[in-house]
């Protein structure tokens, strides 16, 4: 089974630029995305302002991958949760704050991981399960994040 999955950390606004959000926090976001209407033609464009940390380095678990984003994160936990407080008061649209998991499996483009075979036989870490530990979890509710888990099938 091939599987491709990364994992970020994302500030959304309807009113804050992603920029506003890098000024008041003072970390540089590794994706942004600007707001702009809700049309969809020509093409899509976001209904949201967004400020992301993202890991996405292939032969890491979704543990791994978190612990990355959330190291980063970590010196600025009471900056981050000020913001998405104030976030969360102005655009009134639900957590401002969200850790989000994506993992799609039998991806071509995906690691090469037998869901059958032992850890032992494999190279690398296990890919199929996850979790979150305390610490991760101290920071999700710290900053008042959500946790958002999507998972595809291309079978």
């Amino acid at each position: 089974m091939f599987i491709s999955q990364y994992v970020y950390f994302v500030l959304s606004s309807l009113t804050m630029s992603a920029a506003e959000m890098t000024a008041v926090l003072g970390i540089e976001p590794d994706e942004i995305t600007v707001r702009g209407s809700r049309f969809t033609e020509p093409q899509v464009i976001p209904v949201l302002h967004r400020w992301k940390i993202v890991c996405s380095e292939p032969g890491m678990s979704v543990d791994e991958q978190v612990a990355r984003v959330v190291a980063r994160l970590g010196p600025h936990v009471d900056a981050i949760a000020a913001l998405a407080r104030q976030l969360d008061a102005q655009d009134r649209q639900g957590p401002s704050a969200v850790l989000e998991v994506v993992r799609m499996f039998n991806d071509e483009d995906g690691q090469d991981r037998l869901a059958s075979a032992s850890p032992e036989l494999i190279e690398g870490p296990d890919l199929l399960g996850w979790h979150l530990g305390r610490d991760m979890l101290a920071f999700l509710h710290a900053t008042g994040a959500g946790l958002d888990v999507d998972e595809y099938d291309f079978a």
